[in-house]
């Protein structure tokens, strides 16, 4: 007898039985395909493909998959604008950036956009399994140095512009919106959380930084995002710039 479908309108949890539902959306057949191959051998359910950032839209609205792997640079609609809109139509998808460089301004927007982070297109097969597995559970994909490198980057050039008029045109970085959020909501604990959040420890980093174990970590992190309607680390990081309480090149204040 045929199942029916699931209901998947409040799919947003992890699911360790069955893996991340998963649509890759990139204008070059080769990478879609290597890509599908390295996920599926992996035991991850690759549900779709988009050659450009209309299709994907369009797909995304039509699977609704856990992860969406994005190229930034596509036809008829770039994978920022893409991402954007698909965010705000399943608030519960997690988006993965790809990208072929390592310092792409688009980066930064994406993080600000509410991407949950990027990946290089020479990634490693493993590393690629990995971290489609690791943005489903609902965290951001901000371990590597080169993220941290690329947000401090980017938050710095993204601040100089604001202080110093309008923006050129065709810039990425100078349309993002600044993050506004009310830090005074934050206890003095989670400020210190937040800004070393916004340095790229993890929770088990946070646990030896701060002398607490996991299971606190966890719980202060959970606190901080309810309390600021963040949707994942990525957002953190960058809210953490924005606001000044860590500074690009510097250390976490607090």
């Amino acid at each position: 007898m045929t199942e029916p479908a699931p209901d998947r309108s409040a799919h947003r949890h992890p699911r360790e039985s069955d893996g991340p539902r998963v649509l890759i959306a990139d204008d070059e057949e080769l990478i879609r395909t290597g890509f599908r191959l390295i996920l599926t051998s992996r035991g991850i359910e690759v549900v779709g493909e988009a050659a450009d950032g209309v299709q994907a839209i369009a797909e995304a609205q039509r699977l609704r998959p856990d992860v969406l792997l994005m190229d930034i640079r596509m036809p008829n609609l770039n994978g920022l604008e893409a991402a954007k809109r698909v965010l705000r139509l399943l608030p519960d998808c997690r988006v993965l950036m790809l990208t072929t460089f390592d310092l792409d301004s688009y980066v930064y927007a994406a993080l600000a956009a509410g991407a949950s982070g990027f990946l290089l297109k020479d990634v490693t097969a493993a590393h690629l399994a990995a971290s489609v597995r690791l943005v489903n559970t609902g965290d951001a994909l901000l371990a590597p140095s080169i993220t941290r490198r690329l947000v401090e980057r980017y938050a710095a050039t993204h601040q100089g512009e604001r202080s110093s008029g309008p923006a050129a045109a065709g810039d990425p970085v100078a349309r993002t919106p600044a993050v506004h959020r009310d830090l005074a909501a934050l206890t003095p604990r989670e400020l210190q959380v937040l800004a070393l959040m916004g340095r790229g420890l993890s929770n088990t980093d946070l646990a030896e930084a701060l002398t607490l174990s996991e299971a606190t970590v966890k719980t202060h992190v959970a606190r901080i995002f309810a309390k600021l309607a963040l949707r994942d680390r990525a957002q953190a990081v960058v809210l953490a710039y924005e606001t000044g309480l860590v500074t690009p090149g510097g250390s976490a204040s607090g």
